[in-house]
């Protein structure tokens, strides 16, 4: 049996694989992974979406030499079988590749090190022309007329990649520079979650700075770890083949204790319900979220569970990692890890949704609505030594009010609409009062609850002290505060 070479046809492969699954903000995260493997501190993502579109990536990694910098615009230049630095993002030798021609038809690489600057550039209307793999090297008079080249030459190293010809990115769009400025202000949030940990600063190592259009990208933590009110579970670790994986979970605070930023940062307009489960980190960059990998279901005992995987890149062989670093299936040993974690934490989400936070007997506030649980579940009873209900039962008149009321305390218990709250909080509707009568409503009650009290009162004294930790005064501490010293001026 002989040997014949049988090389791809040079054109036709390179448009098949301009439809590999590519967005925009999965490409431009594949050119940011080479940045940060090359140390980049700083990574600047330059656009123009009028006259001649283009988008160019610029950072200060260790740059290129010309030898290096021709294997790397070499398609499958590597082997992804091939042992990597343990801090080395890439994986398959396509990334640069591939994510760049994916959105444009032309893009040029220049890199400097060692004060010599080097540029190759793919260009698929060339590759046309001549039906085969030819690359074009950029001469002097070339490199200086390329947008951005002043920042790159400024700089002691570094690497600059450049798109042109967008015809992928603005296909089908009826204004070009509309579409984007559009995708990039979504590729703006994308990259802020992808690579927030590299954006903090996070145990020894320095952060990282990127920014669009001069504009710096913050860092989205979606475990909300600042939060004072988040609950960050034991870290636990297991061995797969001599690598460690890392499995760090987290609660996040119920959504009543979150402002309308941080609901946004937890989950946004998707709901913070589709974003719980595992957050796979491989070598800190986020590769997936928002799965539990069918280990369990999003239910609502669990919507505020999620949990930071950290795999090494020697492992990808086993998590099936795609192309594009976007999806990742784990193997049978780590599911069964996880599938343990999974059974510890969704027991402590539970008790953050169904106790917002605190447990009532253990509470430091006066709540409205007691929880009792007895052999036939839970029930929820209205709080009898409420202030405002026992300042309203002292005023009540009649023989039988005292009937009356615990009468009507009862049909309000026995109706308590646990099938509607249950359905708004799987809606991640924000529990509170109408924000436009906030104010009023709380001064009308302050109001009937000092009505009638003698200013040199010691009960009066008391309550006024005590104000801020009754419920729902509890939740508006800064509108309390002001309301309390209102009703203490009465008293000078």
């Amino acid at each position: 049996m002989r040997e014949i070479e049988h090389p791809p046809h040079a054109a036709s492969l390179l448009e098949s694989m301009r439809s590999i699954g590519y967005t925009l903000e999965s490409a431009l995260a594949d050119i940011l992974d080479n940045s940060l493997s090359a140390n980049a501190k700083n990574i600047d993502i330059q656009f123009r979406p009028h006259d001649d579109p283009y988008l160019a990536i610029i950072d200060d990694g260790d740059g290129m030499s010309p030898s290096v910098l021709q294997q790397a615009m070499r398609h499958g230049s590597t082997n992804p079988l091939d042992k990597r630095a343990a801090d080395d993002m890439g994986r398959y030798g396509l990334g640069l590749k591939t994510s760049s021609l994916s959105q444009c038809r032309k893009m040029t690489v220049i890199s400097k090190q060692d004060s010599t600057v080097t540029g190759l550039c793919w260009d698929l209307d060339v590759v046309i022309d001549r039906q085969s793999w030819v690359i074009l090297e950029l001469e002097d008079e070339d490199l200086s007329s390329v947008p951005h080249m002043e920042m790159l030459i400024k700089r002691k190293s570094g690497t600059l990649v450049l798109w042109q010809k967008l015809d992928k990115l603005i296909a089908g769009e009826v204004s070009a520079e509309a579409a984007l400025v559009g995708k990039m202000s979504h590729v703006y949030d994308h990259l802020s979650l992808v690579f927030h940990r590299f954006l903090s600063k996070e145990d020894k190592k320095a952060r990282v700075n990127i920014s669009i259009n001069g504009r710096d990208l913050p860092p989205v933590d979606p475990f909300l770890v600042n939060h004072q009110a988040t609950q960050q579970l034991e870290q636990e670790s297991f061995a797969i083949e001599g690598e460690k994986v890392i499995v760090k979970p987290f609660i996040i605070p119920h959504y009543s204790k979150l402002s309308v930023k941080e609901i946004e940062q937890a989950g946004g307009t998707d709901g913070i319900r589709n974003h719980q489960g595992f957050y796979i980190y491989r070598n800190r960059r986020l590769i997936i979220w928002g799965t539990w990998f069918r280990l369990a279901g999003k239910d609502e005992l669990s919507k505020l569970a999620r949990v930071r995987v950290d795999i090494p890149n020697a492992l990808d062989h086993l998590w099936t990692l795609d192309i594009k670093k976007s999806a990742a299936h784990p193997p049978e040993a780590v599911r069964r890890n996880l599938k343990r974690t999974i059974d510890r934490i969704r027991a402590v989400s539970g008790r953050t949704i169904t106790f917002r936070g605190r447990i009532s007997e253990k509470s430091e506030f006066t709540s409205t609505w007691n929880e009792v649980v007895d052999r036939s579940g839970v029930r929820f009873d209205i709080n009898r030594e409420h202030p405002l209900i026992k300042e309203f039962q002292t005023v009540l008149p009649g023989k039988y009010a005292e009937q009356l009321f615990e009468m009507i305390l009862k049909v309000i218990e026995g109706s308590f609409p646990a099938d509607a709250l249950y359905s708004r909080m799987a809606s991640d509707m924000k529990p509170g009062f109408n924000g436009e009568y906030l104010e009023s409503q709380l001064r009308e009650m302050a109001t009937t609850l000092f009505e009638g009290m003698a200013l040199e009162s010691p009960v009066r004294a008391h309550l006024l002290s005590t104000l801020h930790v009754i419920e729902p005064f509890n939740l508006y501490p800064a509108l309390t505060k002001k309301i309390v010293e209102e009703l203490k001026n009465l008293e000078q």
